[in-house]
């Protein structure tokens, strides 16, 4: 930490981050955010259930490096999400996000590396 930060740290000038805009669908592949959960976009996303994600809170991570520590949603989850009709969304999100992991992280000498 530099010394600005440890200024502002200090001073308690910190501004919370806020929630980026939503944007458009993301593509196959994308990562999506909600607090420390994470989805990694699959094929199937229709546009309705990116709307109810939205409005749930995910928005996709488009800043890199990104190195914050997310739990994975496990993607059969994501899958069954995809296929389930509109009504069923809000459950299979809730037991999703419970069933979401950490990936492990492996120290190697002075340096860490996430197992993938």
């Amino acid at each position: 930490m530099g010394a600005f930060d440890s200024i502002r740290t200090l001073l308690n000038i910190r501004r919370k981050r806020e929630r980026p805009i939503a944007r458009s669908k993301p593509t196959v592949g994308a990562r999506i955010a909600m607090g420390n959960f994470r989805i990694i976009v699959q094929a199937g996303l229709s546009d309705e259930l990116w709307d109810f994600l939205i409005a749930a809170g995910f928005r996709e991570v488009a800043y890199r490096p990104d190195r914050r520590r997310y739990r994975d949603v496990p993607p059969s989850r994501v899958m069954s999400l995809y296929y389930a009709p509109p009504e069923e969304w809000k459950g299979l999100l809730i037991t999703a996000l419970k069933e979401a992991s950490k990936r492990p992280l492996v120290r190697v000498g002075a340096r860490s590396v996430r197992v993938t």
